[in-house]
């Protein structure tokens, strides 16, 4: 062998790193898009469930309730 061979390099924070034939660097895009695949989960606990929305168009209880206007009008006390 003639000496070492050339591989080609590539500056990051910890200083220049050699590329190993074969393989490319993982970029900003890559890191994006797996990241962007992975499910969503919460921030602070990932261990939590979610909780149910409660609210307005999805309240599911809020459409169990007795109308009581309703009630008037048919003439029950």
């Amino acid at each position: 062998m003639t000496g070492n061979p050339e591989f080609p390099t590539e500056t990051t924070p910890e200083g220049e790193q050699i590329i190993a034939p074969g393989v490319k660097p993982i970029t900003l895009r890559d890191r994006l898009e797996w990241r962007a695949r992975q499910p969503m989960t919460p921030k602070h606990n990932s261990n939590t469930q979610q909780k149910p929305c409660d609210l307005g168009l999805f309240d599911v209880e809020g459409r169990r309730q007795i109308d009581w206007i309703d009630e008037m009008r048919r003439g029950k006390p």
